[in-house]
């Protein structure tokens, strides 16, 4: 039997060059700790093109030291106002400077990734790196790859998305449908595009919809509905899409459409909206041995808390913590190597059972809220519509802001 042929070792390989894989390599580089990225593409992914980034998230954007690249090129957000379609009203107007000190920015992908990468040492992304197997070594894991190439570790941290190898390997099952779907885009203007500083959403029978500047220039939007068997064969050409979503705004006038007739083709995406089940975090394994994930991996979810990628940026900060204290401690110099190899794994077992503990509540809340809300928010009956307009509108703009009260804490506890 041929042997595996192992031509790289690395003490952590993490499996996705996105928000969570970057910022815990970030995390772990400013703790003194090398770690590897395999990305499957050839270069950063930013689909989706925008995020809300809420006060957690800039906390640990402060933690891994980037935060001050992105500030200055983002406006900072002043509130959020809702409107319905239906009746044609605002049905909630909130302050954020009334409701205490909330730092709150649309944030380009890209410019986050960059952001992330470029305090990286250069050669520590492996662009053009899809696992395709992982196996068993003793205390270590054998990543084979697609170009043939395989990865000796002792850490493998899967942050590769909703599709995970990782959380496969893990046990996870396939993200579940949520029943929706939403189209974002991006739209850019020559000049100044007009907007105030706000969180800008409408609501209309069965959809939800919303504009975020991001800075003087530019604007994010959505457009998010309840799927229906004659839409599940709209496909991805752009053209579609964007008379998709006209169609569904016609007669209605709005800020939205004008932003959606402003947008070029090229700035549209569509996604079908997933989750994982609360209940497989509770049961399932989030870590296991020398194995972990992060991200949505971990806790993917509907965007309808804005907490997907800002929770993706407490993972990295809570995980490059437990990891570090695991590698900081000195290896007991009275061992041998074979004892010490075991007693590191024992280390690395420990901290990734700690994170995993740290994050499995905070996991379940998100998942939870940010599907209930999806579903009053974008509830198909007249009652659910009223009840939203009439009565729910503010509690449900507020639980964004609750949400976001958490804090991941620093790099180092000491």
């Amino acid at each position: 039997m041929e042997t595996t042929r192992v031509l790289v070792e690395e003490d952590i390989v993490i499996v996705g060059a996105g928000i969570a894989g970057l910022t815990t390599a970030l995390g772990l580089h400013r703790l003194g700790i090398t770690s590897l990225v395999l990305e499957s593409s050839d270069k950063l992914r930013a689909a989706g093109f925008a995020l809300t980034i809420w006060k957690n998230a800039w906390k640990a954007l402060d933690a891994v030291g980037v935060a001050h690249i992105l500030r200055p090129k983002h406006l900072q957000l002043q509130g959020n106002e809702i409107t319905s379609l239906i009746t044609g009203q605002h049905t909630s107007t909130i302050s954020f400077k009334e409701q205490g000190k909330n730092e709150i920015r649309c944030v380009k992908r890209q410019l986050m990734l960059e952001a992330l990468a470029s305090e990286l040492p250069s050669d520590r992304i492996r662009y053009l790196s899809k696992v395709v197997a992982i196996e068993e070594s003793g205390f270590s894991k054998i990543l084979h790859l697609s170009d043939g190439t395989t990865i000796k570790t002792k850490v493998l941290i899967g942050c590769d998305g909703v599709n995970s190898v990782v959380a496969k390997w893990l046990g996870f099952k396939e993200a579940a449908f949520a029943g929706r779907s939403t189209i974002r885009g991006y739209a850019e203007y020559k000049n100044n595009h007009g907007f105030e500083p706000k969180f800008m959403q409408f609501f209309g029978d069965g959809f939800r919809a919303g504009v975020i500047p991001t800075d003087e220039k530019a604007v994010y939007w959505f457009f998010t509905w309840n799927s229906t068997s004659q839409d599940k064969a709209l496909g991805y050409n752009s053209a579609e899409l964007k008379q998709f979503v006209l169609d569904k705004l016609e007669k209605r006038p709005s800020d939205v459409r004008s932003v959606i007739e402003n947008a070029e083709l090229h700035n549209f995406f569509l996604s079908r909206l997933r989750y994982r089940h609360p209940w497989e975090l509770l049961f399932g394994n989030i870590s296991k041995g020398n194995v972990c994930v992060a991200g949505d991996a971990f806790h993917p979810m509907t965007p309808d808390l804005g907490q997907g990628g800002c929770s993706a940026l407490e993972d990295g900060v809570v995980l490059a913590r437990c990891l570090g204290e695991a590698f900081s401690k000195k290896q007991g110099t009275h061992l041998k190597d074979d004892d010490e190899e075991e007693h590191q794994y024992k280390r690395i077992v420990e901290a990734l059972k700690k994170y995993a503990n740290e994050r499995r509540w905070r996991g379940i809340d998100l998942i939870s809220t940010a599907y209930m809300i999806g579903v009053i928010q974008q509830g198909g009956s007249k009652l659910v519509g009223f009840l939203r307009d009439k009565f729910l509108a503010s509690f449900l703009a507020g639980l964004l802001l609750k949400k976001s009260g958490f804090d991941c804490g620093k790099l180092d506890n000491r």
